[in-house]
Parts: C-alpha cells; sequence; structure tokens
C-alpha cells in the first residue's frame, strides 16, 4: 500500500518539479549530433561580393554625379551669378593677360608680381601606361627677373676654367670636387662639363641623377659661355602630381607682346616631350597672377603646329568612322 502511494505522488509531482523540489539540478539536453554545420564562406564567393559591392558604389558614385545641377546653355548676362550653372569660360590669351592687369589696378596690388601658368598635361599611353615625369629648362626670349642660376663647370683645362669664371660660373674644378659634392658640401643650380672629363664623373652620376651632364640635356659640350649662359637664365619646370605643370612666366608690368611670347616658348618647349604615338599633350591651361583668380586659356594659337595637325587629324578619322555607318543606313 505504501509503495503505490509513493509511486502515485511520484507521478504527480513529477511535472513540477521545478517549483516543489527546487533543489533538484537539471541538464540542459545536448545538441543533436545530426545538426547540420555552419554554412561556410570559401574565398570565391566572398570575392564576388566584394567585386558587387565595388560597382554598386561606383553606379551609386555615378547616379550621386548625375543628379548635379545641369549646366545653362546661354552666358550670363551680369557679373554677378553661380559659377557652377554655367560652364567656365576660356579666353584668348591677350584677353586674359588685359584682365589680370585689371584685376591689378582694381585690387591696388603690386604691380610687379609674378605670372604664373597651370598646364594640365595628358600623360596616358596606350596598354595602361603613362609618359614618365620630366623636368626641363627652356631660355625664355625675355627676362622677368635679375636672379641667375648657380652653374659648376667640371673642367681641368686652365684656359677652360678661366673663360668659365669670366662667364660666370659659380664653382670651376676637376675631380678635386667630386669628394665635396658627394659630401654636399657644395651645392649649386646645374652642373655642366667638357667631354675629356666625363670618365672621371661616373662616381656622381648616381649623386646627381638628371643633373649629371649629358648631351640631351645640353650640359655637355665644349661651349662653355653658350652653356652658362643656358643655365644660369634658363627657366627650370617639371611634371609634378604626375601631370600638372605649374612655373612663372613673367612680371604683370611687362607689355603684354612679351609675357605671351614667353607662354608660347614655354608651351612650345614642354611638346617636345610628347611621344609620337600619343594624342594632344596640353588638356588644359591657366593662366594667373600671384593675387588673381586663374583664367582658363583657349589653346588656339598657342600649341605649335604639330600639335594642331595630330587634333585635326583625329577630328577627321571620327568623321571617316561616321561615313560608313550613315553609308549602310541609307542602303
Amino acid at each position: 500500500m505504501a509503495a503505490s502511494v509513493g509511486l502515485l505522488l511520484r507521478r504527480v509531482l513529477t511535472p513540477c518539479r521545478r517549483w516543489a523540489l527546487p533543489g533538484l539540478q537539471q541538464c540542459p539536453a545536448a545538441a543533436p549530433l545530426c545538426a547540420a554545420p555552419p554554412a561556410r564562406l570559401y574565398a570565391a564567393a566572398a570575392k564576388n561580393t566584394k567585386r558587387g559591392s565595388q560597382k554598386a558604389k561606383k553606379e551609386e558614385a555615378q547616379k550621386k554625379k548625375g543628379r548635379g545641377r545641369r549646366l545653362l546653355l546661354c552666358k550670363p548676362v551680369d557679373d554677378v551669378y553661380l559659377t557652377w550653372y554655367y560652364e567656365r569660360p576660356s579666353y584668348h590669351v591677350e584677353e586674359a593677360v588685359g584682365m589680370l592687369k585689371k584685376f591689378q589696378e582694381l585690387d591696388f596690388t603690386y604691380p610687379k608680381q609674378f605670372v604664373y601658368i597651370n598646364v594640365t598635361l595628358d600623360m596616358e599611353l596606350q596598354k595602361k601606361k603613362k609618359v614618365d615625369q620630366f623636368a626641363s629648362i627652356v631660355l625664355l626670349p625675355y627676362r622677368f627677373t635679375d636672379e641667375t642660376n648657380k652653374v659648376l663647370v667640371f673642367t681641368e683645362n686652365e684656359q677652360e676654367a678661366e673663360i668659365a669664371r669670366e662667364n660666370g660660373a659659380a664653382v670651376v674644378g676637376g675631380i678635386e670636387l667630386i669628394k665635396w659634392i658627394l659630401e654636399e658640401e657644395i651645392q649649386v643650380d646645374f652642373y655642366i662639363a667638357v667631354p675629356a672629363i666625363m670618365p672621371k664623373l661616373i662616381p656622381l652620376r648616381s649623386k646627381l641623377k638628371q643633373k649629371y651632364p649629358s648631351t640631351k640635356r645640353n650640359s655637355l659640350g665644349h661651349d662653355i659661355p653658350k652653356m652658362l649662359q643656358f643655365f644660369r637664365e634658363g627657366l627650370e619646370y617639371k611634371v609634378q602630381d604626375e601631370r600638372l605643370i605649374k612655373t612663372r612666366i613673367a612680371r604683370l608690368d611687362m607689355p603684354t607682346e612679351q609675357i605671351v611670347a614667353n607662354l608660347k616658348t614655354i608651351i612650345e618647349d614642354i611638346c617636345k616631350f610628347k611621344p609620337s604615338s600619343a594624342g594632344p599633350f596640353v588638356k588644359k591651361l591657366v593662366i594667373r597672377s600671384s593675387t588673381s583668380e586663374g583664367l582658363l586659356l583657349n589653346l588656339d594659337g598657342l600649341l605649335p603646329e604639330a600639335e594642331k595637325v595630330e587634333e585635326k587629324e583625329e577630328e577627321t578619322a571620327e568623321d571617316d568612322e561616321e561615313k560608313p555607318v550613315q553609308e549602310s543606313v541609307s542602303t
């Protein structure tokens, strides 16, 4: 009888044992062994998702650009207007120089301030290649500063050394200068040399790099006075940020004809570095003074004849490609 009563109580109290018998510990049920493992992200899938996200970002960026304000076709009728509604105006070089002179008079700024140009180049070539960044020096037809560059002349001939000193060389000497140059005790702007001493200057090749005397840079030869004039009075410029050239070309108080002549000389020298297989080299040209805004120049009349011919050839090639299409449509 007692056993049956105990069995009955156990059956009744079993569902409620967590309240009736709080001391009893219950172990949680173990996870079934047949549970499926978590899905694994493979490398290929991850790459595809990354590519997809990059494409989505690019598409969103292009959509945002397209949502910008549309440019108006007409020109502004007033001097005060919102610039982003209109295309940036371009000016002929004579007109732009006249505007810079007028800005100086209206703003009461220094009349002898420098005039600068920013030249944007197309350095792209076929097969994702680019034109190597370059530096050059050009002798302008009209000087605009009394400053001169320091030039060192390598020669072991006493007569040539005397000629170099008479023509304004900052330092003249032979192989005894190599040690001082390597130790940076002598620092000048340019180095020129005569051919006879070149085999002894090989230790300076890695030190001087682009300024190492060479016929390509017109810094190696027998005409010492001519080389000294070129490098002492020349203007040096170089490509920055892969495609941009920034340099000064004149002073604002100079006649407009002289400023234009200096500008054309620099542009002509820049175009010499254009590869034969490349298209138009100069993409954009901006002129400004030290205190004025930049004015976009019209490239007509500024580029060398070879550059103009290539642009015309590209236009004719495009027209020739369109003609067969039109003929096939008409037939």
